[in-house]
């Protein structure tokens, strides 16, 4: 069975919103888009992960957000190859409570029920399906155990409001700590996988 394995770039309060552009998610009137840019978080150790990740074989699995950010961006701009060549050729499953019109190529829609459709998909042979952003999406995963990875980018800042990694959906839950990297702007690169359900007292 393959793997769902996310990717989160979170604040150090552990927002997630709208990390790359000012315009990335203004919902509830957030005001900090763009913030991982002014963390001054690249480097040449975030550089070789992501290079790193992008050799591996991988399918995506994304919210309906998220999607329309990158299928705006990453067909216009093939100058990026290191990205832009493995994310367009990819096969692309969107998950949304509404049909829509898929703009990028190689991309199936994922409606109905949804936690149903994810776990056959799992059991699909091919690369493991990564989750980037996506935050409501994640909070379906996390709710019904579907994540068996999670790589967590912790940049050196505090914003105080937004949407979290960790919200509605988290369940009491151990992880364990399989890889861990820092980079020099101060970015903690952890890879975490699930450890089985937290006890109650």
């Amino acid at each position: 069975m393959r793997k769902i394995i996310t990717t989160t770039f979170v604040t150090l309060d552990g927002v997630m919103q709208a990390p790359g552009s000012s315009k990335e998610d203004t919902a509830e009137g957030f005001k900090y888009g763009g913030w991982q840019q002014q963390s001054g978080w690249a480097d040449d150790i975030t550089g070789k992960i992501i290079e790193e990740f992008m050799t591996i074989p991988f399918e995506m699995l994304l919210g309906r957000l998220t999607y329309e950010i990158f299928a705006g961006y990453w067909p216009h701009h093939p100058e990026i190859e290191l990205i832009a060549k493995p994310f367009n050729g990819t096969k692309k499953y969107v998950v949304s409570h509404k049909p829509f019109k898929l703009s990028w190529n190689n991309s199936v829609l994922i409606t109905g029920d949804v936690v149903a459709e994810i776990k056959k998909l799992k059991t699909l042979n091919g690369p493991d399906l990564w989750v980037w952003g996506s935050g409501n999406l994640i909070q379906t995963l996390l709710q019904h155990n579907l994540i068996d990875q999670m790589h967590i980018w912790t940049h050196p800042l505090t914003i105080g409001t937004g949407k979290k990694l960790f919200a509605e959906g988290t369940q009491p839950e151990r992880l364990k700590l399989v890889d861990s990297k820092i980079s020099t702007t101060g970015v903690i690169i952890a890879t975490y996988e699930p450890a089985g359900p937290l006890k109650k007292g």
